[in-house]
């Protein structure tokens, strides 16, 4: 980064080059929801749920190894509870109902271990799967109806349109590695997603209101410069608080187990897409729609406490 003095850096010098990686990446992440879509996994399409007990502590691996040798290769496997039950989910299949399917997973977990027993089957149809999928949609975009309105009650609409545009970046920008990668997309990380929203809103709303009382403060410089200065005071906190979040993230993507394994991919993607989003996304967007200090400063009275402000203002 170029330092204009000891005090600033010219995030803004860069901000066509920002638009223009933000433009590609949202681009291929569109594409390919709207060629490959997602790959939705068992919450969201429908399938069956098997409850399996075991005498003694089975590893996962294990599991996950009889129940490919015995044909079902497509099964999510986990713990459920202690670490002698095991929750099996399959997606459905045609020609199969869900007492056939139960009676194969635990034909081939026998083989593996002769004391699992069977402790209960569930089905889930797809007409459910396609609810939730509606579910998770509108709840995304109340949350983003949610933010617009309490950011242009809190700050100024056009801070509100850069903060929702932003979120809509870094939403689309992560469901979009998930498409490209044919990740499994489950309500795990659509709950990863919501998350992000927060977190990203959470970093905004911190620059914002560095720059609203930036704009207060400095009375000769213009908007760019005032947007520089805020997000070079706000630098240290946001690298802190991304860089300390992510390596917990990034440990529990390597060591906590494949149930976690997308959600925490989701949001380590998110949280870093959500950081370079509110210094060059949200910032950008409200400079491109004119925001200056007569949008953030109150016009000084005549001979009131107004004009020995402007006055007394560096």
């Amino acid at each position: 980064m170029k330092l204009i003095d000891a005090k600033m850096i010219d995030f803004m010098g860069y901000r066509k080059s920002a638009i223009l990686f933000s433009a590609l990446l949202i681009a291929v992440s569109i594409i390919s929801l709207a060629t490959r879509g997602l790959s939705f996994g068992i919450d969201f399409t429908g399938g069956t749920l098997i409850e399996v007990g075991y005498p003694q502590p089975v590893d996962l691996p294990e599991v996950r190894s009889a129940l490919k040798t015995g044909g079902v290769e497509e099964a999510v496997v986990q713990h459920f509870g202690t670490a002698r039950d095991v929750l099996v989910r399959t997606p459905p299949k045609e020609g199969e109902n869900s007492a056939e399917l139960s009676s194969r997973v635990l034909a081939a977990l026998k083989k593996g271990d002769a004391g699992a027993e069977m402790r209960r089957v569930e089905f889930v149809g797809p007409q459910v799967g396609g609810e939730l999928v509606n579910d998770g949609g509108l709840a995304m975009l109340y949350a983003l109806i949610g933010i617009l309105i309490y950011v242009a009650m809190r700050f100024e609409y056009r801070f509100s349109l850069g903060s929702v545009i932003a979120l809509i970046h870094d939403v689309i920008i992560t469901l979009g590695v998930f498409s490209v990668f044919q990740l499994e997309f489950d309500l795990v990380v659509l709950a990863a997603v919501l998350a992000v929203i927060g977190y990203s809103l959470n970093d905004t709303i911190v620059v914002f209101d560095r720059i609203r009382e930036n704009f207060r403060k400095m009375r000769k410089e213009g908007p760019v410069e005032v947007v520089n200065v805020s997000l070079t005071q706000t630098l240290s906190r946001t690298l802190m608080t991304s860089g300390t979040t992510l390596l917990v993230l990034v440990a529990l993507f390597f060591i906590g187990g494949s149930v976690i394994h997308n959600f925490s991919l989701a949001l380590i993607v998110g949280i870093v897409i959500g950081t370079y989003s509110s210094i060059y996304v949200a910032s950008t967007v409200a400079l491109a729609l004119g925001v200056s200090k007569a949008d953030l400063v109150a016009p000084p009275k005549e001979g009131g406490e107004g004009a020995s402000e402007l006055e007394n203002a560096p």
